[in-house]
């Protein structure tokens, strides 16, 4: 009876054990197929160039191709749900990125809580908006801006993609820090928002930086700062808003998620993988080009990042008072 025990406790322990090594296996041999990495957003915008980046990037160092998959709607939730539901085993990953810090407040219902269903795995890119008018309004420094501002409150129209997008809540946070009285006048995307602000239609815009660039440089709009805590690279000369509203920081950044349960070693493997093309002078003058600078950062940083950011933008969602959905 007692040898018949001793049997059984070892055949329990092993089956128990049996998952644990099979879930190391399979980490070791990863990855044995393509890998998708998911997109929320539509091609040629520059979540998906940054994609494409990376995409491009991993698929030379782990073997396999990634595969750039756009899910665009519902401000990157549809995509989103995708990797949730996805298998936990690293063949599966989402593009992370501001988007996700700001829906957790922006969206009254989530079929998912972010922090807890996706794993983070690392960052790679961190974007300023650029605080930028039409030249025709009389100011060339943010000084003047919020003093033009005070003195006209009602009288300036701000510009953006849409309803808690990075630009709106960028600027939303400059009202909230200035107490300025600006309209917002929100477009369905970017691109018809500049092409108002350099037609006059509207005054202001907290401009994406690779969207803007272009225009700054040509005279068409009127660049007063990047809203960074840090001065551009791109755009070297302008100064921080930070400078003049102490405490003010808000920037696009970019990230790699995977579902939660995903085993550690293929995090780890991920995140060294990205982390060395940050490294590689190639891929820092192509983030260079878009305005960008490295973020590298560790998983657990990463996710500290991801937790930090949803907090902040909670806080100017309820300002604002923007919902969705």
């Amino acid at each position: 009876m007692l040898l018949a025990r001793r049997n059984f406790m070892r055949l329990a322990g092993a089956t128990a054990l049996a998952p644990a090594f099979s879930r190391l296996a399979g980490a070791q041999d990863y990855p044995t197929r393509p890998v998708r990495l998911i997109v929320g957003f539509p091609p040629g915008g520059g979540t998906d160039v940054a994609a494409r980046l990376v995409g491009q990037w991993l698929s030379e160092r782990i073997g396999q191709p990634v595969v750039i998959e756009n899910r665009p709607g519902a401000g990157s939730n549809i995509a989103t749900e995708a990797v949730v539901h996805a298998a936990a085993d690293g063949h599966t990953l989402l593009l992370v990125s501001t988007a996700h810090a700001i829906n957790a407040t922006l969206y009254e219902r989530l079929n998912y809580n972010f922090l807890r269903d996706i794993a983070p795995v690392a960052g790679f890119m961190r974007v300023p908006n650029v605080m930028e008018i039409n030249p025709s309004l009389s100011v060339k420094s943010v000084p003047e801006f919020i003093a033009y501002a005070r003195a006209n409150p009602g009288k300036i129209n701000m510009a953006s993609g849409g309803n808690g997008t990075s630009q709106h809540l960028s600027g939303e946070l400059f009202k909230m820090m200035t107490g300025l009285d600006i309209v917002h006048v929100p477009y369905r995307g970017a691109a018809p928002a500049l092409t108002d602000l350099i037609g006059g239609q509207v005054q202001a815009m907290f401009g994406d930086m690779p969207s803007s660039i272009e225009f700054i440089k040509t005279g068409k709009l009127r660049a007063l700062a990047v809203t960074t805590v840090t001065r551009s690279e791109a755009l070297p000369d302008l100064p921080s808003v930070s400078d003049f509203v102490p405490g003010y920081e808000s920037s696009a950044w970019y990230g790699v998620g995977a579902p939660k349960n995903t085993p550690v070693e293929i995090v780890e493997r991920l995140s060294k993988e990205i982390n060395a093309a940050l490294a590689d002078p190639r891929m820092k003058a192509r983030l260079n080009s878009l305005g960008g600078t490295v973020l590298d950062v560790s998983p657990s940083e990463f996710g500290t990042l991801i937790a930090d950011e949803t907090q902040k933008w909670a806080k100017v969602v309820k300002f604002s008072g923007a919902k969705v959905g």
